[in-house]
């Protein structure tokens, strides 16, 4: 009874608007660093393996991704749409990256040639998206969005990212188990009885893996080559200066000089632009649905995209090697640790640009295993597509078109993808129209959230047998106004420094 009370008081502990003591900030902050370092550390590492980076160099280019997405989170902080939402490098470009390595490669260019064109490519194509954004063009496309777009949408962010779950805990399945369960249990356990674990629990279970993962490489349990020894990590932390400013630096590596590879590899670079979009705008509503906040308006969609054109032109300028968009891990720690304010976000961003320049600390949190990632992944991504289901609460599900609508949206994001990721579109090459085409609509076709979200819209706007109260568009249009807002932001600023929301039934169950 006491646990239906806690959930029946609302969600979150620290809302968007909430200031809590700025040491409390920059531990949760911390979270949302270590939470995010898997998948942010991982896209430096393909990108300069396929490039061949020097060793050296590759730990700088790690640390300029993650001091750039401290860079791009301040900017949607206090220039974007305002949502406690963390921004980082992002998968949706790869794609176009490696068509670009290729070319470069193909004309015996070397890695300086390849980041230097990937980066100017992400830099000239980062207009497209300022442009679209800041021109509030992309918020006009929010009246064919509803529920039962959203809902699959941001669903099929955390159902496609399936293969980063279960198979890195399959490098050390006792090390990933460990972490798994003291995930399960810090969030819904023991955070009903302690403060500490309801705020950490993301930290706390990091940190458990994390241990045993060092005890296992210090006793010989776990054997040299496996992803949970950390043996070469220590290594490299003897290895790491203590300080370095190269990550800092623009245009460290060069300039391009091949202007027709610069200018197809812009092109090239748009289809991972049309797709972050779609994605971040799922992010955005499922930030705000985690949040307890009203849906993000047409204003907030424009300036968050357009804010996230800005970190991408800052990433490129800085060599990064990946352009930056919103991120759905810290959107499912939010949901873990029921903290959504922004204070806490714009804490973590200063983290990011603390530690790249401290090459040793950088060093340690590199060490973080392989297993210990993939069980993080499969506890957040799982309350992400969860999260996105809820939307669906707000649609008649007892109407079989609506049910159409979805099932198809969420089966599409998922077959699709294989489908091309198996037979990819090859109308030529890219520095050719119809090439550059081919890769946008290769790359738009093997994002499975943007195939979710385009197959929902198309549908859910065409088909006849639902009315707007059945597909949940008046709660949309009800909710997502500056007037719900106004009111919101007006309710946190009451909030007094420091000072948290009260679940009713904590102190009960605590006792």
């Amino acid at each position: 009874m006491a646990n239906e009370q806690i959930e029946s008081s609302g969600w979150v502990l620290y809302p968007i608007g909430s200031k809590p003591r700025w040491t409390l900030s920059f531990f949760l902050g911390f979270q949302h660093y270590l939470t995010m370092f898997g998948a942010t550390v991982s896209i430096p590492l393909i990108v300069g393996g396929a490039m061949g980076f020097p060793p050296d160099q590759l730990a700088i280019l790690i640390g300029t991704v993650f001091f750039a997405s401290g860079i791009a989170t301040l900017f949607q902080q206090f220039f974007g749409n305002k949502l406690p939402i963390v921004q980082g490098g992002s998968f949706s470009f790869l794609g176009p990256t490696f068509a670009i390595i290729g070319m470069v490669q193909a004309q015996g260019g070397n890695w300086q040639m390849a980041i230097q064109n990937v980066a100017a490519a992400i830099m000239f194509a980062s207009i497209f998206e300022i442009v679209i954004g800041y021109s509030g063009a992309i918020g006009k496309i929010k009246k064919f969005i509803g529920p039962l777009v959203i809902g699959p949408t941001i669903a099929m962010i955390g159902l496609a990212l399936f293969e980063t779950g279960a198979p890195f805990m399959s490098g050390n399945w006792v090390i990933s188990i460990i972490t798994l369960v003291s995930l399960i249990l810090f969030s819904q356990v023991y955070s009903r009885r302690s403060r500490f674990f309801l705020l950490f629990p993301v930290i706390s279970a990091i940190a458990v893996g994390w241990i045993c993962a060092v005890i296992g490489t210090l006793t010989g349990w776990i054997p040299a080559g496996n992803p949970a020894n950390l043996t070469s990590a220590f290594q490299n932390i003897a290895a790491a200066p203590w300080f370095t400013i190269k990550p800092l630096i623009p245009f460290k590596w060069g300039f391009p000089t091949n202007t027709s590879l610069l200018v197809a590899g812009s092109f090239g670079m748009l289809a991972a632009y049309l797709a972050s979009m779609v994605e971040s705008i799922g992010d955005y509503h499922s930030c705000a649905k985690i949040s307890e906040a009203p849906p993000p308006t047409e204003r907030m969609i424009s300036k968050g995209i357009g804010a996230e054109g800005i970190g991408c032109l800052v990433a490129g300028i800085l060599q990064s090697g990946s352009g930056t968009t919103s991120y759905s891990e810290n959107i499912g720690a939010m949901g873990i640790t029921r903290v959504a304010s922004r204070r806490v976000i714009r804490c973590g961003a200063i983290i990011m640009l603390i530690i790249p320049v401290l090459g040793k600390i950088g060093a340690v949190f590199a060490s973080l295993p392989g297993p210990v990632v993939g069980a993080m992944y499969v506890g957040l991504f799982g309350l992400i597509a969860a999260v996105g289901l809820s939307n669906l609460q707000y649609v008649n599900l007892n109407n079989s078109r609506n049910l159409f609508v979805l099932g198809l949206a969420l089966f599409s994001g998922l077959s699709v993808r294989v489908a091309f990721q198996q037979n990819p579109i090859s109308w030529g090459a890219i520095g050719t129209v119809s090439g550059t085409l081919g890769m946008i609509l290769q790359t738009i076709l093997t994002t499975a959230m943007a195939v979710s979200a385009l197959v929902a819209i198309v549908l859910d706007n065409s088909l006849p047998g639902a009315t707007r109260k059945e597909r949940g568009l008046t709660y949309w249009e009800r909710e997502a106004t500056e007037e719900a807002w106004a009111k919101a932001e007006a309710e946190w600023e009451q909030m007094k420094e420091g000072e948290e929301r009260k679940l009713e039934g904590f102190e009960s169950v605590q006792k």
